[in-house]
Formats: C-alpha cells, sequence, structure tokens
C-alpha cells in the first residue's frame, strides 16, 4: 500500500537541502499527468506539450522555494502552467508574425492532421470548437469541463473574479454548442 504524502510534507521535504531532490520528483509525479493534460489542452501539441510542461518544472523548481502557500500547491502549478502555455502561444504567435487567430486556426489544423481525426466524432468536434475560442474563454472551459476545477479555485489560478468565471464559462459553452451543432 503506497502511503501519499501530502503537499504541505512534500513542501516541507523540498526546503530541506537533503530531501530537496526526491521531494521534487515526488511532486513532479502528483502532478505531471494532471499538469500535461492540462497544457496539451492549450497549445495542442504533444511535442509542444511536453516542452511547455518541461519549462514549467523548470520554473517550479526556481520558484518553490519561495512559494509562500496562499494558495494550495495545486492551485500555484496551475497558475505556473497557465502561464507558461500563455507565453508559448504568445511567442508562437511573434515567430510566425501572424495574429492570434492564425495560430487559433493552426492549432485546428493540428487536430485535423492528427491519424486519428475523424471530424464526426463528437470529442473531434468539440476540440475544434475550443481552438474557435477566444484565449480567456478557451482557458476557463477547459479548466471546467476537462478539470472540474471549482469557480473559487479558478479565480485563484486566473486571478479574476467567480462572476466573470461563470459568465466567460456560459459563453464558451454556447458558442461551443453553437459549434458543434453548425458543424
Amino acid at each position: 500500500m503506497a502511503v501519499t504524502i501530502t503537499d504541505t510534507e512534500l513542501l516541507i521535504e523540498f526546503r530541506a537541502p537533503a530531501t530537496r531532490e526526491k521531494a521534487f520528483t515526488a511532486i513532479i509525479r502528483k502532478y505531471q499527468e494532471k499538469l500535461y493534460w492540462h497544457v496539451r489542452r492549450m497549445v495542442v501539441d504533444h511535442d509542444d506539450a511536453n516542452d511547455v510542461l518541461q519549462n514549467v518544472f523548470i520554473r517550479v523548481w526556481n520558484a518553490l522555494e519561495n512559494f509562500r502557500e496562499d494558495s494550495q500547491l495545486y492551485t500555484w502549478l496551475y497558475r505556473v502552467a497557465t502561464n507558461e502555455c500563455l507565453t508559448f502561444l504568445e511567442q508562437q504567435k511573434k515567430k510566425s508574425s501572424v495574429s492570434l487567430s492564425d495560430v487559433e486556426s493552426g492549432l485546428s489544423n493540428k487536430i485535423k492532421a492528427d491519424t486519428n481525426f475523424d471530424a464526426n466524432k463528437l470529442e473531434w468536434k468539440l476540440q475544434l470548437a475550443i481552438q474557435q475560442l477566444p484565449e480567456k474563454q478557451r482557458i476557463v472551459f477547459t479548466l471546467r469541463y476537462y478539470d472540474e476545477m471549482p469557480y473559487e479555485e479558478m479565480s485563484r489560478v486566473l486571478d479574476t473574479s467567480e462572476g466573470a468565471l461563470k459568465a466567460s464559462y456560459h459563453h464558451a459553452a454556447k458558442k461551443i454548442e453553437d459549434y458543434i451543432i453548425n458543424h
């Protein structure tokens, strides 16, 4: 039977030089998959998601010692991951010197290029619909729909009011519904 270690215990171990690496490895093991899927839904491509996730963990390694525990570790990790995704998408936009809508249509093309893509399957239509959303709505929708993150926690991750998040989610869900019905 595996003993689950709490985030508080992991943070204490991380702050002790003798157990720092072991604790960091445990943090990665505990959150890597959830963070990967969060990142993957935002950047779409598997290799890009791995690159962004690697950057996330480098940032976490460098900043974790100063983590003030104003929020849960999980919430803070999601904030770091979300910010890294936004930075990545912004860099993609600058590299190609095109608009964000072109980057987003590029993401849609990556979905369509996937060897498993089937435009008639609802899951693919959903992915394409999500890529049509404005960036903020896409983030809110994925955190709520896939990660089932409560608005209260999302508010801490995105530093936005719960009311604004609920409105964003509502608008996103309506746009997705319209997209699925009309495509």
